[in-house]
């Protein structure tokens, strides 16, 4: 096995338990849990719990961990977030500001504001930095780092489970942990596939293989590692064993609420819903086929419903997993003005708000003009600001509260996700009031406060179909799969508020061209040391 691959983990974070709110997730603790001690069963689900959260999710876990790139939601998530034009980033780290910087910007008056950085192209940006000698500075590293140190811990996890010996019903429980372990798996698989060009599919702990697969057949691997979760946790079943292991895995500060501890008939609700997500976020609109369509709505119309739980992790004053400052990508645009702070709120995030929607007004604070360095972006300036808890508006959604303990965290998926994949198959197989109807149901889930859409015509639904997965949907990561697959990565938008760079005139019909990268290659960071053999899928998006 050759030296310092990714996927082979020559470190692996076994954290310790985080059921005791005094020794929470405290990887310096010498009773932490690891294979060794996960014999018993006090010992697998402190392994099974503070592996996948340190690993997968936390600062612990990735290894370039800067404070300004940061972790999974705050970090990885956030990336995202800016080539999906949901926030802007002035801050160089790990590329940011040219990963937000598309490459041309034409003004209502027909000035043409060109890419500022060097390389002027992000494609071409991307590939000049996806070099070992990069470490953490290659944009491409941290997803893929952290997804394969989760699926390690799993295969760890599952590895280990066989081993355990349970007290009562043993089978239940033993079910119960693999259905954790393979839906994280699931969830690993899937990030690697949506992000990356191809990727390797490793089920052995700690080990590796060179054979880089094509990003589909990672997508399948992902779901058929869902699929093994479903089946885990029907075979535990409706027991009080497998209620037992999952309280016992979900931290007890997440439990309320979306993040109440699911049942399994619950839990299958929220795989169909990742699988769904998985047809439609690879798949560009204008070549998805009915069939396609009708996979979407069959899982989606048994994907999580308004009450379920969803896996909705929560903040705490120790800051043991996620911290209350910078848990996700709002907290960490949270400022007094519209500088806000490592990342800047979107002027065409703002300009798809429906006029009177309660969520603008709940969440946002309009400012005087933020200018940004006109060497780092020509799209980041900026009048708004996200507000710390909301403005106060009872039954309207907020999107960040820095306050321990009130976070929501959505690390799956979630009902106004289901519903809106529902309503845009609807939509696409002619269902048009079918699909206003849920979309009706998220506004009115999230306290929107506005004009039922039911009567309008198919062109307008689609269009509050696009600006709604915008909207209710914000700082979750889905902006940017949604503008590669409308086709806005390559053909651009129109009709954007663009503030000038010097701030002296907003554009409201300004033209945007973004020409980003819609796979990644994967980084050469894995390559440099885990060298593609042969038969291996090509590792560089041709685009």
């Amino acid at each position: 096995m050759k030296n310092m691959k990714i996927t082979a983990l020559s470190f692996l974070l076994l954290a310790g338990t985080v059921m005791s709110c005094k020794d929470q997730l405290d990887i310096q603790n010498p009773n932490q849990p690891t294979p060794a001690t996960a014999a018993s069963e006090s010992g697998i689900l402190g392994l099974a719990q503070g592996a996948i959260y340190k690993n997968g999710f936390t600062s612990a876990g990735n290894k370039y961990y800067d404070g300004v790139v940061g972790a999974f939601y705050n970090g990885v998530v956030g990336l995202h977030e800016l080539m999906g034009d949901i926030v802007g980033a002035e801050a160089a780290n790990t590329y940011m500001n040219n990963l937000s910087s598309p490459d041309m910007v034409v003004l209502d008056n027909g000035t043409q504001v060109p890419n500022p950085n060097n390389p002027p192209v992000q494609k071409t940006l991307l590939r000049s930095v996806n070099t070992n000698a990069q470490q953490g500075g290659n944009p491409g590293f941290h997803e893929w780092a952290m997804m394969y140190q989760l699926n390690n811990a799993c295969n760890t996890i599952l590895e280990a489970v066989e081993k355990t010996t349970f007290s009562g019903d043993a089978a239940a429980k033993k079910n119960a942990i693999k259905a954790w372990a393979y839906l994280w798996k699931g969830y690993a698989y899937s990030r690697i596939g949506s992000m990356y060009y191809a990727g390797l599919i490793v089920n052995t702990a700690s080990v590796t293989n060179s054979t880089y697969v094509s990003k589909e057949a990672i997508i399948t691997e992902a779901n058929a590692n869902y699929d093994k979760a479903a089946a885990a946790a029907s075979a535990s079943g409706s027991t009080a064993a497998f209620t037992d292991i999952i309280t016992a895995l979900i931290p007890d500060f997440f439990q309320n609420d979306k993040g109440a501890v699911p049942t399994a008939a619950q839990w299958a609700k929220n795989i169909n819903t990742l699988k769904a997500r998985n047809i439609l976020v690879n798949t560009p609109t204008a070549t998805m086929s009915a069939a396609q369509w009708d996979a979407i709505l069959s899982l989606a119309n048994a994907g999580v419903g308004a009450s379920d739980p969803v896996f909705a992790a929560n903040t705490n004053a120790n800051g043991d997993i996620f911290s209350a400052s910078n848990y996700n990508v709002a907290a960490r645009s949270v400022g007094s003005n519209a500088s806000g702070g490592s990342y800047k709120i979107s002027e065409r995030l703002i300009q798809d708000f429906n006029p009177g929607d309660q969520r603008l007004a709940q969440n946002f604070k309009q400012f005087n003009t933020w200018i940004g360095n006109a060497d780092r972006g020509n799209s980041f300036n900026t009048r708004w600001a996200i507000k710390d808890g909301g403005n106060g508006l009872p039954g309207v959604m907020t999107y960040v509260s820095r306050t321990a303990g009130n976070a929501v965290l959505y690390m799956l998926g979630s009902y106004e996700e289901n519903e809106l994949m529902k309503a845009e198959a609807k939509l696409w197989k002619g269902d048009v009031a079918g699909a206003a109807a849920s979309i009706n149901a998220v506004r009115k889930y999230q306290g929107a406060g506005i004009d039922d859409i039911t009567s309008k015509d198919a062109a307008t639904v689609k269009e509050e179909l696009r600006k709604e997965r915008r909207v209710s949907l914000a700082f979750r990561g889905f902006s940017f799969y949604d503008a590669r697959r409308w086709g806005v990565l390559e053909n651009g938008r129109t009709g954007c508020v663009v503030i000038s760079k010097d701030g002296s005139s907003i554009s409201k019909n300004a033209t945007i061209k973004y020409n980003y990268l819609d796979y990644w290659d994967v980084p050469d960071n894995e390559l440099a040391n885990n060298p593609a053999g042969a038969g291996s899928a090509p590792t560089k998006n041709p685009k």
